[in-house]
């Protein structure tokens, strides 16, 4: 039991997002805040983009971030975490897989990089997701407060623009509001963001997506400041030849919960995936050669994550 809300334990975890907006109406003004702030453009420059399935923790001292930020987020939900005391944040884009051992491996990091700092409190705050039909965002907000809440660390609820509250009706058909947020690591200040350059490897990242259940993977390193992606695996998937040889249209109704409202790029970006698997069916072989992770650090000169030997 314990999931706070200004400083209240909750008895039990919020069934849905509507029980939580009723309950805690204070929530309802924070996101209505979040809402009236204008979608920032963030470029790669002191950027950690996190994908769908992934998460990463770093400090305020960390000289190679300043943002971690997602997007592309509909049915998915993004989980900010932060210790008021050290500054410390953890951030993850959530999709349901994984969602209690994302939480306790995510609150143990941030706890490692606080030791020394007696003062302080886990603060959390949640992102995206919105209305749908099919109440896909519903289950991956309660499996989240359900993990919360079964964790023995206290943790603070203080922001949650998600369901309803990010839902807007558009030709009789419900769209997220927000696709995607950062977070200022040296602040711990929430925004909403879009990311036009998601950092490398996004085919092999988001490949994990189409081949079967995956956990919750840590892509970043913050006391060496690198980026690191895998090692991991996952099933060969069968007929991929047969999927890219689809229509943009089936590819999209058949790959995504969302189809209706998903952004320009998603099936090019699907595509893409598909055609990483196609000519990587066992990444543990032709990718991660040697069980070793793919390292990249930040340039100097561009800003951007580049190749590095490790």
């Amino acid at each position: 039991m314990v999931l706070l809300v200004r400083g209240v334990v909750q008895d039990e975890p919020p069934p849905d997002t509507r029980t939580l907006y009723l309950n805690h109406p204070v929530l309802r003004d924070s996101a209505s805040q979040l809402l009236t702030i204008s979608t920032k453009v963030v470029g790669p420059i002191g950027l950690l983009y996190v994908c769908q399935r992934e998460m990463a923790v770093t400090v305020p001292h960390d000289k190679n971030v300043s943002i971690i930020g997602s997007d592309d987020v509909t049915t998915c939900i993004i989980l900010v975490l932060r210790h008021t005391g050290s500054g410390a944040v953890g951030f993850a884009h959530l999709d349901g897989s994984c969602t209690e051992e994302c939480v306790v491996n995510m609150v143990h990091r941030i706890q490692e990089l606080s030791m020394g700092f007696p003062d302080g409190r886990l603060e959390m705050s949640l992102i995206g997701g919105f209305t749908h039909v099919l109440r896909y965002s519903e289950q991956v907000f309660y499996s989240l407060m359900v993990a919360v809440h079964k964790h023995q660390s206290e943790i603070e609820l203080v922001l949650a623009c998600v369901g309803e509250l990010n839902t807007i009706m558009r030709n009789n058909v419900h769209w997220p509001l927000l696709y995607g947020a950062g977070v200022m690591v040296k602040s711990g200040e929430v925004f909403p963001a879009n990311f036009p350059d998601k950092g490398p490897e996004q085919p092999l990242r988001l490949a994990r997506l189409f081949t079967g259940l995956q956990p919750v993977l840590d892509v970043y390193d913050c006391s060496l400041g690198l980026l690191r992606i895998g090692p991991f695996n996952y099933e060969p998937m069968r007929s991929v030849d047969l999927w890219l040889q689809q229509s943009d249209e089936f590819i999209l109704q058949a790959l995504s919960t969302t189809p209706d409202v998903e952004p320009p790029h998603t099936v090019m970006a699907i595509r893409a995936s598909l055609k990483y698997v196609q000519d990587h069916p066992f990444p543990a072989v032709t990718v991660f050669r040697d069980n070793r992770p793919l390292y990249y650090r930040r340039d100097e000169h561009s800003g951007t994550w580049t190749p590095f030997r490790y």
